[in-house]
């Protein structure tokens, strides 16, 4: 079989990436070389874990000064994260596609609105490589445009090459793979702590139920994932809203960001 001139570009860049290993541009490198055969907008690579997500580099910022929306992110918004929902539950190595992770009403939430449709734009893809049974490595990819079938099937193609190039990185960020616990607060803890600071404590339970609608799951997906019934679900939703003295998800939310970025 006679190797094409696109099989060879992508060798030789694959190659040159591979230098670029231990060098401080190495995920900005990686995400161009992706560019050249998918349109990409916006990237990040992050550390997942039970914690905050810890980020080791991000597409550059046009304003001054740090990325607000992202400051927020990392501040707390990643608990509203459908790929970060979706590793903690259930982590693993591979492409994922936002339409895989998101919930039913993804985008009627605040979440979508006011983060993601600012910071992605409209969709994203991910590729996770996960280190060890807390920690996942993961680098998003953000479009202006909806990715389209033949996008994900080359992003997927070429998977093996960016998985493993992914692993070797992580022997260069050494000094933040060692600082982060194996053992890290469970990130059912992080959303109590915030929700602690209204001021009104909420049951396990409810605190639940929080996370789940502001990340724009519907009650049955609510009850599924919990295990209850969608009338039990509505049960807490109409507790939860009476505690914080509050009558939507919208205030939910302003509440939830309050929290977070005043801790």
């Amino acid at each position: 079989m006679t190797p094409t001139l696109q099989d060879m570009a992508w060798h030789r860049s694959a190659g040159q990436l591979i230098e670029h290993l231990d060098r401080p541009d190495f995920w900005r490198a990686l995400s161009r070389l992706i560019g050249e055969y998918v349109a990409v907008d916006t990237w990040v690579a992050l550390l997942f874990s039970d914690g905050r997500p810890y980020a080791f580099a991000e597409s550059p910022y046009e304003g001054d000064g740090p990325d607000p929306l992202f400051h927020d992110y990392i501040k707390g918004l990643y608990l509203l994260d459908p790929f970060y929902i979706a590793n903690r539950e259930q982590p693993a190595t591979g492409l994922f596609r936002l339409a895989d992770v998101a919930p039913e009403r993804f985008k009627d939430t605040e979440y979508y609105n006011l983060y993601f449709t600012h910071y992605v734009e409209q969709d994203e893809v991910q590729y996770n490589v996960q280190l060890d049974e807390t920690r996942t490595l993961s680098l998003s990819l953000g479009s202006r445009q909806r990715f389209t079938p033949e996008q994900i099937s080359l992003l997927e193609m070429i998977r093996p090459w960016v998985v493993g190039l992914m692993r070797q990185r992580m022997f260069f960020e050494g000094a933040m793979a060692e600082s982060t616990p194996r053992q890290a607060p469970r990130w059912q803890d992080n959303l109590e702590e915030a929700m602690e600071r209204l001021g009104t404590p909420l049951t396990a339970r409810e605190l639940d139920v929080i996370r789940l609608i502001l990340s724009g799951c519907s009650n049955k997906e609510v009850a599924g994932k919990l295990a209850i019934s969608a009338e039990t679900v509505k049960v807490h939703r109409r507790h939860v809203y009476a505690k914080l003295n509050i009558k939507s998800p919208q205030e939910l939310f302003s509440l939830f960001l309050k929290a977070q970025t005043e801790a």
